[in-house]
């Protein structure tokens, strides 16, 4: 598959995610959404590692995970514990934030990567990158204006710094992404497989936690887009990985193509959610994009 017509696809499986997410912990406990949801992509790779077991080469190759020393294991489980921190803050944020406000937010992840680089390695933003940053802080006052509207001030709205938290450690993961499948050489099956197992690992204890009821919680009720979370996001990954691996393809124009499912996610919340001022928020929302985009590309 071309690789731009890989990462399209992703963001649009990406959007889907983020609609899947909103619908599932709007009023329900998020604790018990993230390990079921969790559970579904262990288990699609559970089902995947016994096939190749019993069947040995039924699977095509990227579908086939690599044997792991101990140490590996242990770097695959480091990844699961950084997702598990970004998704604790971005889960419970959608669940209090219109995701029209939301999704906008969560895309400048790229832009945390870049300010960690000028911040703790001393690098120095080019015209094209500081325009963007510019572009995308602009954009961000004239979406917290609207926000005000809604009755969320960003400077004292703790779901607005849950979110901010979970691109953190969303910028993080991004980074060690590169790190495993570049510079360590992980295939992107075993990545996937191992991170999505591991994650129960993080996401069990709080769920038995929840059911014993050791603290106050919320009520859950199922919803099938819980499972659909996952599958959302297995896809979505899968072929972000493959548009990465592709020797063509530059990794800012990647990142800047993944955007794109902003855009879903946004569409989604107001034709789905019914989410108020949406032509409002509309010209903030493409701002943010176009900064992310000009400071990826001045990174190319």
């Amino acid at each position: 598959m071309n690789w731009v017509v890989a990462i399209l696809l992703s963001a649009f499986f990406l959007g889907l995610y983020d609609l899947c997410t909103k619908y599932a912990v709007r009023a329900n406990a998020v604790t018990p959404v993230l390990f079921f949801s969790t559970l579904t992509g262990a288990l699609v790779w559970t089902v995947l590692l016994t096939v190749d077991a019993l069947r040995p080469g039924l699977l095509p190759p990227g579908l086939v995970t690599d044997s792991l020393t101990a140490k590996q294991h242990l770097q695959l489980m480091l990844k699961s514990g950084i997702v598990s921190a970004s998704w604790i803050g971005t889960y419970y944020a959608l669940k209090h934030l219109p995701l029209s406000l939301g999704a906008p937010i969560r895309a400048t992840s790229p832009l945390l990567t870049l300010f960690g680089a000028i911040i703790f390695l001393g690098e120095r933003p080019t015209l094209l990158e500081t325009i963007g940053i510019l572009t995308t802080l602009a954009s961000f006052v004239g979406l917290s204006l609207v926000g005000v509207k809604e009755g969320i001030h960003f400077h004292r709205n703790r779901w607005f710094w849950f979110l901010i938290m979970g691109n953190v450690f969303g910028a993080c993961s991004a980074l060690y992404d590169k790190y495993l499948l570049g510079s360590l050489h992980f295939s992107v099956p075993t990545v996937q497989c191992w991170f999505s197992i591991y994650l129960l690992a993080f996401f069990g204890p709080f769920a038995l936690g929840w059911k014993l009821r050791l603290w106050k919680r919320n009520e859950f009720s199922w919803r099938w887009s819980i499972p659909f979370i996952a599958l959302a996001l297995l896809v979505a990954d899968y072929l972000y990985f493959s548009a990465l691996q592709h020797p063509d393809a530059l990794v800012a124009i990647v990142m800047s193509l993944r955007r794109a499912s902003t855009l879903v996610a946004f569409a989604g919340g107001l034709y789905f959610f019914r989410e108020a001022n949406g032509w409002k928020k509309l010209p903030a929302v493409l701002g943010i994009l176009v900064g992310i985009v000009l400071t990826l590309l001045g990174r190319a």
